[in-house]
C-alpha cells in the first residue's frame, strides 16, 4: 500500500505501508531486501524513502481505509514518534547512494 504525504514545499514523500503475511515477522533484514529490490527496479526519483510493517485498517468491504492510515502519520509526527516497525532509507548506510 503506497501512501503519499504532500509537503508545504509541494514536494511529495512516498512511504510505503507493509502487511505482512502470516507468519511473517516484520524485520530490519526484510526491510533492507525491499530497499535494495526498490533501488535496482526503480529510477531514483520513484523510490520508496520510507517502509512501515503495519496491520491495514480495512472497511468491511475489504478496501483500505486511507485516511485512517494519514490520520495515524499525522498523530505520530505531531507527538514526534515513530512506530516500532517503520524503517527509513538512512536507516541502511551500506545501501549507498
Amino acid at each position: 500500500m503506497l501512501v503519499t504525504e504532500r509537503l508545504v514545499d509541494y514536494k511529495i514523500k512516498l512511504r510505503e505501508v507493509v502487511s505482512a503475511g502470516s507468519g511473517v515477522v516484520p524485520s530490519r533484514e526484510i526491510a533492507l531486501s525491499i530497499f535494495q529490490h526498490i533501488r535496482k527496479a526503480l529510477a531514483p526519483f520513484n523510490r520508496i524513502r520510507r517502509i512501515e510493517f503495519s496491520d491495514l485498517p480495512k472497511t468491511i468491504s475489504g478496501k483500505i481505509r486511507r485516511v485512517e492510515l494519514r490520520d495515524r502519520e499525522a498523530e505520530n509526527v505531531r507527538c514526534g514518534a515513530r512506530p516500532e516497525f517503520e524503517f527509513r532509507e538512512g536507516d541502511f548506510p551500506d545501501l549507498g547512494c
